[in-house]
């Protein structure tokens, strides 16, 4: 079914003792911005979270399988569509008829495409560039994040000539936060998902859910204790939109308590304004 309405939403988490989003050119130190001293969580993080919670629970179901996953190179995929449409495979130089109809069936049979969208013009079966309907912001930690370098021991052996240096044991480190909470902001526009990807009304619920469980299949040691706090979706009663997203996203505030050292969520105040704008609904999923 098609959408009629637009949706932006906001979703609140928290790390407790884990790194949420390591920054590889950083050792794997949890993201930072160095001026402000905030943690931030990148969107392509998030979205990895969601491909992989619809992945599980939707495996086998055709129209839900997740492009965007190492099991087989992209080109072998989008020559798949090319296959799948009786369209002509490894020539260069395709018609814009064979690009379209390969791109409709991946949009049709990816939901991470319709969803989030895809760059898909390399190889000799390109399938065009998809806008996704579906963005998302960096997630932002409300207070400064206190990253720890831990040092960490191992008593198994990589190789016997290494422990005769390093004795019995083997040195290792490991980032954390203590504790933070974040916050990100994304967007649904039905007006690019019924021009372009076909991302249904279906599709959005399954995204909802998605977010909800993002971290309850995904825990790590790494990522420590990881959990989706608050889910809030603006529902607009049409396609467009009845305002503009800032103002929505303003009607959400989280504050620090004061005179506290930030170790769980009972140490913030989240503040909702009910007050919507004439033509939108909020609605707590979370």
């Amino acid at each position: 079914m098609a959408l009629n309405n637009r949706y932006d939403f906001v979703m609140i988490f928290d790390v407790e003792n884990g790194n949420p989003n390591g920054d590889p050119d950083a050792g794997n130190a949890p993201r930072m911005d160095v001026e402000s001293g905030l943690g931030y969580v990148t969107d392509v993080c998030l979205k990895r979270k969601i491909r992989n919670y619809v992945e599980l629970v939707k495996e086998g179901v055709p129209g839900y399988n997740i492009l965007i996953k190492p099991d087989k190179p992209l080109n072998e995929k989008f020559a798949e569509a090319y296959k799948a449409e009786n369209l002509e495979t490894g020539k260069k130089g395709k018609n814009a008829d064979d690009v379209k109809k390969a791109r409709e069936y991946i949009c049709k049979n990816y939901f991470d495409v319709r969803a989030f969208g895809a760059v898909m013009s390399t190889g000799d079966d390109p399938c065009g560039i998809v806008r996704g309907p579906v963005q998302i912001n960096f997630a932002r930690s409300i207070s400064p994040i206190n990253a720890l370098d831990i040092t960490i021991t191992r008593q198994a052996k990589t190789s016997e000539v290494r422990n005769q240096k390093s004795g019995d044991t083997e040195m290792g480190r490991k980032s954390i936060i203590p504790y933070a909470l974040y916050r990100a902001e994304g967007y649904v526009s039905a007006a690019l998902a019924n021009k372009s990807t076909g991302l249904t009304e279906e599709d959005v619920e399954l995204l909802w859910t998605s977010i909800i469980n993002m971290f309850e299949n995904d825990h790590s040691a790494a990522r420590g204790k990881m959990c989706m706090r608050k889910l809030y979706v603006f529902k607009h009663d049409n396609v467009l939109g009845s305002c503009p997203s800032h103002i929505l996203f303003d009607k959400i505030t989280i504050q620090e308590k004061e005179g506290r050292i930030p170790r769980s969520l009972e140490d913030y105040v989240i503040q909702v304004d009910n007050n919507m704008p004439q033509g939108v609904e909020m609605i707590e999923k979370l």
